[in-house]
């Protein structure tokens, strides 16, 4: 199959290149977002991969469409920038990233706090500038911090079950499935 991968980055490239050296799919790469502007780079091809700025709405859709294309291959989880209507009129499949890995955002997520709570972004520009002074670069330690989570499903559990690691003798929480935590 022919897929031509919108919004393309170098690590795109590299990873789905590595994922179909034994598949008989041809990628060809673009860098522009997919939109009523660019859909005509996608003529001869089976398929479109997009991620989540790109634009299918009807219009697109149906020029995609008028080309030949039968496939939308999301790379991410959402499908809120296609009109899935559409596509069924048109006879285009439309498949998606079934989930993120829960890890993965949870602990981004707490690498955001951790930099955050050490100023570690202004840390970083203070050396790149050459000024080690540490005034105004003082955090604070989590522990014994009190965290609120909106949201307990695969991630905000992995989510607490992380933080809880700030404080290993007070797990008053753990195992709880809602609500706040001390941690």
């Amino acid at each position: 199959m022919k897929i031509a991968v919108f919004s393309t980055k170098s690590y795109d490239r590299q990873f789905l290149e590595a994922a179909c050296t034994k598949t008989p799919h041809e990628l060809t790469f673009f860098e522009p977002r997919l939109t009523a502007s660019t859909a005509m780079l996608a003529g001869g091809f089976d398929g479109v991969c997009v991620f989540v700025n790109d634009q299918l709405d009807a219009t697109v859709l149906k020029e995609l469409a008028g080309q030949g294309v039968r496939l939308v291959a999301l790379r991410c989880a959402g499908s809120n920038n296609v009109d899935l209507t559409v596509a069924q009129e048109l006879g285009i499949t439309v498949v998606r990233v079934p989930a993120y890995s829960p890890y993965a955002v949870a602990e981004h997520a707490v690498g955001l706090i951790l930099s955050l709570n050490r100023n570690l972004h202004r840390a970083y520009s203070r050396v790149r500038d050459g000024n080690f002074s540490l005034a105004g670069l003082l955090g604070f330690d989590l522990h014994g911090r009190t965290v609120g989570i909106v949201g307990t499903g695969q991630i905000g559990t992995v989510f607490a079950k992380i933080m809880s690691g700030f404080d290993r003798w007070t797990k008053k929480w753990a195992g709880r499935s809602r609500g706040l935590g001390r941690l």
